[in-house]
């Protein structure tokens, strides 16, 4: 199995003086960059194989794989106009997503426990996103929607008239098959031919769960701690929350 991390932004919304902060997924909680987090728990998880997809200052991701000394060190993928859009990364990690295997797609800006792999690697061959019911519903979570089991939205906003019996948030985290990470690479590719390099990636993601819904299972993970880094508040809510609640790291 195949990890790839999404750590091309910079932050801006973390940004109050101005000034771009460091790449988020070098952020530190409890002593560790959350980079080095997702390194550990991936590997205690089985997975080895690691690509980062980056854009802005790629040289402090590069510094802080040399202080780790990370073996087998990570493979690096530039996207130079990260600024676009996140769907434009994924199309730079295109050959990778498509290598081969099962892959995981991720983003960085996560504080999370290692129970969240649990969730997600758990069988052989399967696409499987991860859901929390216990969200706090408002304008920012990606919200994922389900109507028997079967997904019928991934969104932020979500249509009046939808019709779906279970909703949660989306933690950023997916696992494609084989085969359906080549199907994803194809969706984003008419992303950028049809000029929508500056979607999220999510967009992409939604579009292919909406095509192939009988292809993904869910997993709850109501309950366990973990938060997705966007604001200032954040960072406090990181801290004193979520990182207490944390196992410590393999």
């Amino acid at each position: 199995m195949r990890a790839i991390i999404l750590a091309a932004g910079y932050g801006r919304r973390l940004s109050q003086s101005g000034d771009k902060p460091p790449p988020k997924c070098l952020l530190q909680f409890g002593g560790h960059t959350l980079l080095e987090r997702h390194l550990r728990l991936l590997r205690h998880a089985g997975v080895d194989e690691v690509v980062i997809a980056v854009g802005y200052a790629p040289e402090q991701i590069e510094a802080e794989l040399d202080r780790l000394n990370w073996q087998p060190r990570p493979k690096l993928v530039l996207n130079e106009r990260y600024e676009l859009g996140s769907v434009l990364t994924v199309h730079c990690i295109a050959p990778d997503l498509t290598a081969g295997g099962d892959v995981l797609l991720m983003d960085a800006d996560v504080l999370y426990d290692g129970r969240m792999f649990e969730a997600l690697c758990t069988g052989e061959h399967a696409n499987r996103l991860l859901m929390d019911r216990g969200f706090q519903p408002g304008e920012e979570p990606v919200k994922i929607c389900l109507s028997k089991g079967l997904p019928v939205e991934l969104r932020k906003r979500l249509a009046p008239d939808l019709v779906y019996d279970t909703w949660g948030e989306s933690v950023g985290f997916f696992r494609f098959t084989e085969g359906t990470a080549g199907l994803f690479a194809d969706i984003v590719a008419a992303y950028i031919d049809d000029g929508r390099a500056d979607q999220p990636h999510e967009e992409a993601v939604r579009d292919l769960l909406l095509q192939y819904p009988k292809d993904f299972d869910t997993a709850d993970v109501t309950g366990a701690p973990w938060l997705e880094i966007d604001f200032p508040a954040d960072l406090v809510r990181a801290r004193d929350e979520v990182l207490p609640q944390l196992q410590p790291l393999p």
